[in-house]
């Protein structure tokens, strides 16, 4: 295929990892107190292409008690700035400095490193999700107009000769639809740890399980308030909210006359988190909107289902009826809820299975393979996604091919063209036909 077109399933790593010097840019590194998805699915791709030989270089911010450099899993880590300044101090570290590919976070808004980076250099603009909404709940007018300007209009003007890289197809709609975005949009979804051994067996009485930050926009207020009214049907019930955030002291005392049954347990290691997930009978969202949801999967891998609102990202993580439940206009989260809780106590362990097979169709290695080929990329295309069906003296294969037309196919000399149509959601989020 020309090279401006990216075959999802082509095999292997691209030619020439070793020695390039790649540079992720993100808000916050894994370490930092409000850390997240984001910052997991950073360092993720940027940990697996130091494994390839890259010299990567990660540039966030400093938090508290943080050093300045540091080196970790083969990563230089330099932090500069602070919540709002790291954004023009790395833009200033960056012009000063050469690499050769630059991955560059969008939380929010991006660095807008296209500015000081030459034309030649590669840079692949990440998007979780649109933020437009989101400015609204965490500052002021003037500050939430002006996240919006340059989430939109000034970003999409400065990316539109740049690859941008969107973590699921709901946040490409996104884009297209709310952010007028016009460049070329690849998906690189989240990956995810091999499916292991539940740490614990399901707890007897139904348990429900909410991980993430205590921000705003996740609303687990709503969480709490499902627990309360599903407690008539199921006695005994306790819901464990795992993380940490600026929302926990409004959210205990909501929880407050709710005794027991709402249990809080902070930042927890990893193997207590899983833990408690395993433990539980359904995972719960009610995030007003995310880029993928990578607590679905992490729960999913370890058998158990989520209930999450149908919005943006989530609607991608969540096979609905199948790896949990979507809850839709009309419908509310402890009537849905409750039907996914006697669903588990019918067939736990038919769910279990569906959700461990989703889980263990992503993966990291994939996710920064799509990545790496992003960012050896020297000729940027633009067009849909599209199922080509074609064969050759030898076999007859289908792949999955993103930002193309169908001249261009027919052009790319693949040999005989069998069927060519629009790639679906899922086709382009796992990287082959369905």
């Amino acid at each position: 295929m020309p090279v401006r077109e990216v075959v999802l399933s082509a095999p292997g790593w691209p030619p020439g990892l070793a020695g390039r010097r790649v540079a992720v840019v993100n808000w916050r590194d894994p370490w930092h107190r409000s850390a997240g998805g984001a910052e997991a699915y950073a360092w993720e791709i940027g940990r697996r292409l130091a494994e390839q030989g890259a010299e990567v270089t990660f540039v966030t911010a400093r938090d508290e008690g943080q050093t300045r450099a540091d080196r970790v899993d083969g990563i230089d880590i330099v932090r500069i700035g602070g919540v709002f300044t790291v954004y023009p101090r790395v833009l200033a570290w960056l012009a000063r400095r050469r690499f050769d590919a630059v991955i560059d976070c969008q939380n929010g808004i991006p660095f807008f490193t296209p500015w000081v980076v030459p034309r030649r250099v590669p840079v692949v603009c990440v998007m979780h999700h649109v933020h437009d909404a989101q400015f609204g709940v965490h500052f002021p007018g003037w500050m939430a107009r002006a996240g919006r300007f340059l989430e939109g209009p000034v970003a999409r003007h400065v990316y539109r000769n740049r690859v941008c890289a969107a973590v699921s197809p709901s946040t490409v709609a996104a884009m297209r639809d709310r952010l007028g975005w016009t460049g070329p949009i690849h998906v690189v979804p989240n990956g995810g740890d091999p499916p292991v051994p539940a740490p614990a067996p399901p707890s007897e009485q139904p348990s429900l399980v909410c991980v993430g930050r205590l921000v705003a926009h996740k609303r687990v207020e709503r969480i709490i308030e499902a627990a309360a009214a599903l407690r008539a049907e199921w006695p005994g019930l306790v819901l464990h909210i795992v993380g940490r955030g600026p929302e926990e002291d409004r959210l205990r005392r909501t929880a407050a006359d709710l005794g027991d049954t709402v249990r809080f347990h902070g930042f927890v290691g990893a193997h207590e988190k899983a833990r408690l997930v395993a433990s539980s009978w359904l995972h719960l969202s009610a995030s007003q909107g995310e880029g993928w949801g990578l607590s679905v999967l992490e729960a999913a891998a370890l058998g158990v289902p989520t209930v999450a609102y149908d919005v943006d990202g989530l609607r991608d993580a969540v096979r609905d009826g199948r790896t949990g439940r979507l809850v839709r206009h009309g419908e509310s989260l402890e009537t849905v809820a409750g039907a996914m809780l006697k669903d588990v106590a019918a067939r736990r362990a038919e769910i279990a299975a569906e959700c461990r097979a989703w889980s263990s169709r992503f993966g990291w290695d994939e996710s920064t393979r799509r990545m790496a080929r992003l960012l050896t990329l020297t000729d940027v295309g633009d067009g849909e996604a599209y199922v080509v069906r074609y064969r050759t003296a030898a076999t007859e294969r289908a792949v999955v091919v993103e930002c193309t037309t169908p001249e261009r196919i027919r052009a790319a000399g693949l040999g005989e063209i069998l069927e060519i149509r629009a790639a679906g959601p899922q086709e382009v989020l796992l990287g082959e036909p369905c």
